[in-house]
């Protein structure tokens, strides 16, 4: 046996921004914008960020958590349409260890003057990580910091 093993998990999540649509998408594919609201919490302290924001394009963001412990997400555009759709696929890293690898979609979809926005993950934890629910709760956490940035 080699200790080696892979878990699936899915979550979906959606959450109403009193935003249009494309406001909306510019907080994903703006670099500056996205910067303000995609980030660890607060005893997280950025490493780097760098976003090629196009279909192959990647993104990569490190940050040092207070533990000491670095994570790192490194993520690929796979599909993008403007002010409707975003999916990119990613790995997660804690320090040297690779922890799992994701597909996430955004759907944007126009719900009165604002903006229904689902987001659907699959992921694989790999080797025995237990995410117990971190990643679908961190996500709930981006999700809240993206309607504050909207609401700015």
């Amino acid at each position: 046996m080699s200790g080696r093993s892979a878990t699936h998990g899915t979550f979906t999540l959606e959450r109403v921004y009193d935003a249009a649509p494309a406001r909306v998408f510019r907080a994903w594919s703006d670099v500056a914008i996205k910067a303000r609201w995609f980030v660890g919490p607060a005893d997280w302290h950025l490493i780097e960020r760098a976003m090629d924001f196009r279909v192959g394009g990647k993104e990569r963001l490190r940050g040092r958590k207070g533990s000491g412990v670095v994570s790192t997400f490194d993520s690929v555009y796979l599909d993008i349409v403007a002010g409707e759709r975003i999916i990119y696929s990613y790995d997660m890293r804690l320090d040297d260890r690779h922890i799992s690898v994701s597909l996430a979609t955004v759907e944007l979809k126009p719900e009165g003057a604002g903006t229904r926005l689902t987001i659907t993950e699959q992921g694989v934890f790999l080797d025995g990580y237990d995410d117990a629910g971190s990643r679908e709760r961190g996500t709930r956490i981006l999700l809240d910091q993206l309607g504050a940035e909207l609401r700015r």
